[in-house]
Order: structure tokens, then sequence, then C-alpha cells
């Protein structure tokens, strides 16, 4: 583990903590959130979100200017939230996201919402439904990830109540994509697990319907906000992107949870299924156990022959590295160097690079507070030599100058068609993963004009 050697930041992994709970708002139903902020924290997010979808997604802005900028704008996240209200009488949750600016000059956002409880909604809008939630998510610290972590925990906190138990299991997915969503539902159904799936994107692949375009929503209810109090259990696929939301849960609801492993690659979804048996009493059907079999099959296919030895660099959210260089290691390749896009401090105490500070056998650098220039000087200074790089879009222009294969993972990936669609969880998204791995290296022979017989074919 290391730190980055520069201050400042060339060409950022991610972006900021207001895009995070942007991200959990998309995933709710009947949802809007209020970006507290200039204009463009909101449409540059929704540009990121269209480039990686496809889709359309709602999201306003208080749209502050100069003078608000200086003086305060409480005024406008009234203003926002009477127009959003009126024009949209389906909306019954409003998150109030704030921003660099306005963590800046100290607006006031909790007054703001029991100014607008006790007047607004309660004279104008006595009939509807409404919920404002404040999230606190300032663009100067932390990244879309913390910003991610910290509006689940706000969801769950406004929402979670305690009734009866209703024998579910809280699914905390992280960012992720409609893809993984379905792979894990169909494990879920498989296991005849009930399970809470938060937050909701599988129905961000939206139809194009004979009445007319239909604007993406996800499919978390309130009710489904409200039961996670409820619940047997809460699982966390993510360390960094739901963790606050079960601690939470299990400190004024008694929830137990487990946080963890992300379920990329064979022995982290081994694990994933036996916290699903441990938590549930479910048995693993033999169902599965043929799916993980297929899965082993497809990878035994590639492994030695095409993988062995191969030097891998990794960058984007931190979990999703993490879960990925596992998997490489399991499948005989070198990740040789991992980027974590933010300074959060719990990484070096994370269990799992502990455990690759203790097994790993080979050179591997881990660089908190990573940005994609840390990639592109290793690279032109030959500090380090790559078969593949494993990342986002962002990272495309370092592949392309430096002649090295890259497999776009992450988000946001917006030069490959459909990716969203497929998982990178489950056996079947290791399946998937270990074989676009393998294309994409092959691929780069034939540009490189690499001829048969490096891939031992006779």
């Amino acid at each position: 583990m290391k730190k980055k050697e520069r201050s400042g930041i060339i060409n950022p992994i991610f972006t900021c903590q207001p895009a995070g709970a942007q991200y959990v708002s998309i995933g709710v139903e009947d949802c809007i959130g209020i970006v507290h902020g200039g204009q463009g924290c909101v449409m540059f997010v929704r540009l990121l979100f269209a480039q990686h979808f496809k889709e359309n997604f709602l999201l306003a802005s208080s749209s502050l200017h100069e003078d608000t900028a200086v003086l305060g704008a409480t005024h406008r996240v009234e203003e926002a939230v009477d127009v959003l209200l009126m024009r949209y009488p389906e909306v019954k949750v409003i998150p109030i996201i704030s921003t660099c600016s306005t963590e800046i000059i100290g607006d006031d956002v909790d007054g703001v919402i029991r100014k607008l409880e006790n007047g607004l909604l309660k004279e104008k809008y006595a009939d509807r439904e409404v919920h404002l939630i404040s999230i606190s998510t300032p663009s100067f610290k932390g990244s879309m990830v913390s910003g991610y972590d910290i509006a689940v925990r706000d969801f769950v906190k406004k929402f979670a109540t305690k009734t009866e138990p209703n024998g579910k299991i809280n699914l905390i997915t992280g960012w992720v994509n409609p893809g993984d969503v379905t792979a894990l539902k169909h494990l879920l159904s498989v296991m005849e697990v009930d399970a809470n799936v938060l937050f909701e994107t599988e129905s961000f692949d939206s139809p194009l319907m004979p009445e007319g375009d239909a604007v993406s929503y996800g499919g978390t209810t309130i009710k489904d906000l409200e039961s996670t109090g409820d619940a047997m259990g809460t699982i966390v696929l993510n360390r960094y992107e739901g963790k606050l939301a079960a601690d939470f849960l299990e400190r004024e609801f008694e929830i137990p949870s487990i946080i963890g492993p992300t379920p990329i690659g064979i022995r982290n979804t081994d694990t994933f299924l036996n916290n699903l048996k441990k938590m549930s009493g479910k048995p693993i059907p033999q169902s599965l156990v043929r799916e993980r079999g297929v899965a082993i099959d497809a990878l035994t296919d590639l492994v030695h022959m095409f993988f062995a030895d191969k030097k891998v660099a990794i960058f984007g959210n931190p979990d999703l590295v993490i879960g990925l260089a596992e998997f490489c290691i399991d499948l005989e390749m070198k990740p040789v160097l991992l980027l974590l896009g933010d300074d959060n401090v719990n990484y070096s105490n994370d269990p799992r690079i502990k455990e690759f500070e203790e097994k790993v056998e080979f050179d591997m650098e881990i660089v908190e507070n990573a940005d994609l220039w840390d990639l592109e000087r290793r690279i032109k200074d030959k500090e380090v030599e790559l078969d593949l790089i494993i990342g986002h879009s962002k990272g495309r222009f370092i592949a392309m100058d430096n002649d090295i294969p890259m497999l776009r993972v992450g988000f946001p990936v917006y030069d490959r068609a459909g990716y969203y669609r497929h998982p990178i969880v489950g056996y079947a998204g290791a399946t998937w993963l270990a074989e676009e791995m393998a294309n994409v290296l092959f691929t780069d022979m034939e540009y490189k004009k690499n001829k048969e017989w490096i891939l031992n074919v006779w």
C-alpha cells in the first residue's frame, strides 16, 4: 500500500460524492433528487448515466448562480421542491443532495426541510405523501463511492421501521449494473431466499414501448426501504458501498450483518452463497453446484494456457478493483498494480488487502487516492510492464497510446455496447469476465499481427 506521490489530481478515476448519491436516488421508485448546487453538478452526472446506460434519468437542480453562491440559496431548495411536486404528481421522495458550493457557504438543508414540512407540505400538498431527505455530500472530500455509501445509509435511516419480522434478507448490492442485479436475483431465486434488493437498478434497461419512450426508474419502493428494519439480516456485497447502512441497521434494530466479499469469481461467489445459507437456513441446491461446475470448466479452458503470469493493472471502485484482483490471482494472473481513486482511511485495515500483503508472492503495488496519471506515468517510465488493463472507459486513451489491451469494467463504460447487461458477479459473471479477458487478449494479438502459434494451436 502506498499513497499517491503528488498533491494534485491528473485525470481522475472517480467523480465526486454527489454523483454517488444521485446514483442511489435514481434507484428509488417515485423519487427525483434535487442536487443543491450549480447546474453542472446535475448535468454532467446525468450525462455520465446516459452515456453508460443509454437511458434518460430524472434529476433536478437548485441551480445556484453567483448571487446565491455568495449570499445563500436555501430559498432555491424551497422553490425546487414546490416545482417538482407541481410538475410530477407521482413524486413521493425528494432527496436534497448537497454539493461543495452549498456546503462551503453553510446552507442549512435540515432547517429548510423542517420549514417545508411545517409549511409548504402542510399548506399546499397536505393530500400528498412526500418525504424529504437531507444528504450531505460535499464534493471537496471523498468520491462518488463514499457518496453512494452515505446516501444508502440516509435513505435507510429515513424509512427503516421496526414492526414484525418479515423473514427477508436485506441485500445491498452496491454500485452494480442491471445485469448484475439480474444475476443476483437468479441466485436468490434458485436458493428460494426472500430478499429485499437495494438499490434496484435492474429496471434501468428500459424498454421502448409502442405508447412512447419510457424514463428509467429504479425499482426500490418506500415499502422496501421501510421493511429493512424488519429483516432477519443484512448482506452487503461491497464494503465501501453499503456498510454504513448495515451498521445503522445493526446498531438501531439489532439486525446482524455480513460485509462482503464482492461475489466476483468462483471463490467469492461460493462465500456469498454460503453466507446466504448461513443467514437464511436454506440449502445450496444442486443446480447451483452444476452452474459452478460449468463456470469452472469454462475457466479451466483458459487459465493455464492463456492467462498464466499475465500482468494486469486494475482501476475503479475499490470493492470492484479488489474483487477483480482476487479473481485474477485465481486465474494465475498477476495483478501488479491496483489503483484506488480516493483516500479512504479504512483501506489499510481492509482484510482483503491484508491478505494480499501476507499471501501474494509477486510484486503488487496498491495506490490509494490514485489517478489515471499514476497508471500512465508508470507505463511510460517502464516501472511496470502490462499485458492487460482492466477499468472503465476513462482509461481508454492510456491503453490506446501504449498499445496495451484493455477490458472495460466498472462505471462509466461508454465505448462498448451493452456491457451494463452482462453480469460480472456470480458464476455467470466469472465466465463472462474470463472469456472477455481472453477475447481482448486474442484481439490484441491480431491487431499486433502475432501469429496463431502463440495460442499453442497446431
